[in-house]
């Protein structure tokens, strides 16, 4: 049995800096370390800060007065961070930087008196922060139904988008919002993150090689899904892998190339196990199906990285996240 590898996979540079900025908080301060929501939609990442004594929470309130705080990467609202000032909480922000470009959005589309169209998962994290934003001008929709159900707006009218979502969902809502308001505007640049696209393609290229794909990833992560939705519109039978003790091996019956990818909050170190587990199954080479040569990179949060260069000058976290080459993209 073959397996080959989607590339790129994994996380994305959004995810390791979220990451990175917990693990650094924790070597600078020490536990405990609060974040609010999950810092990424992955069990294992939790697992593991948890383990170093991060703890998470939902509510700002179960949050000891004064304490160290961490934003997880989906972003918050404007209500959250003032909920957080009056609790006088440390804040440190890691929400990715091409979701605060989403919310940056809002803000500027709602002064200029537009109707904002939020194209995105009901119930998502994300969601939530970005609505947050201005809620008055913006309406969510999560379906064609949704879509169907609206007012009509006379005024200036534009969509957004969740970054996560798939490429094509987003493009069939899109058409639907173009019929419904002929004056529909768009954003000068899409909203679905590089990692999503970048992972969606490589997924459409796997499917044309192997007999089913793993998509290694939590089953609360939207990117992770999404893949598994691509690889089956690819016409590749797939499926999504949480955890290594439920795995069922009767999917590699009669299977003689194993695609495998990993949702951009997936840890490298999970996709290494699982290949682990295959070749204990029959798997006797691994080999790369390279797509996209992907070298994106995010500067630390201003405040950490103060912090960290006045106490810990040489942390290798530091030069991590100051080192870029001409292909990457620093988003501050």
């Amino acid at each position: 049995m073959r397996i080959l590898l989607a590339q790129p996979r994994g996380f994305c540079a959004g995810v390791d800096r979220a990451v990175d900025v917990v693990e650094l908080c924790l070597d600078l301060f020490g536990p405990p370390v609060y974040v609010r929501h999950a810092i990424v939609h992955n069990a294992h990442v939790v697992k593991s800060l948890e383990a170093k004594g991060v703890t998470f929470v939902e509510e700002l309130r179960d949050i000891p007065e004064g304490s160290l705080t961490v934003f997880s990467a989906h972003g918050v609202s404007p209500e959250v961070r003032k909920e957080a000032a009056d609790r006088k909480l440390r804040v440190i922000d890691a929400t990715c930087p091409l979701v605060t470009r989403v919310h940056l959005e809002v803000l500027r589309y709602s002064r200029e008196g537009y109707r904002i169209i939020l194209i995105g998962h009901r119930g998502h994290v994300e969601m939530a922060g970005t609505m947050g934003e201005a809620p008055d001008a913006v309406t969510l929709v999560s379906s064609p139904d949704d879509i169907a159900k609206l007012p009509v707006y006379d005024g200036k009218v534009i969509y957004l988008s969740q970054t996560t979502l798939s490429i094509e969902d987003t493009a069939d809502m899109i058409d639907a919002l173009k019929e419904k308001f002929p004056q529909l505007e768009a954003p000068p640049k899409t909203d679905i993150c590089y990692a999503t696209t970048n992972r969606q393609a490589a997924v459409k290229d796997l499917a044309k090689h192997a007999d089913v794909i793993f998509v290694l990833g939590s089953a609360t992560s939207s990117n992770s899904n999404r893949l598994v939705e691509t690889a089956r519109r690819a016409g590749a039978r797939s499926v999504l892998v949480e955890d290594l003790d439920h795995f069922d091996v009767s999917f590699l019956k009669d299977v003689k190339t194993v695609g495998i990818t990993a949702g951009a909050s997936t840890p490298l170190t999970f996709v290494d196990a699982f290949i682990g587990l295959l070749k204990t199954h029959g798997a006797d080479s691994v080999e790369s199906c390279m797509t996209i040569d992907e070298r994106v990179w995010f500067a630390l949060p201003s405040d950490i990285q103060k912090e960290a260069e006045a106490k810990r000058p040489d942390h290798p976290l530091l030069k991590k996240h100051a080192i870029g080459t001409s292909s990457s993209m620093n988003v501050r």
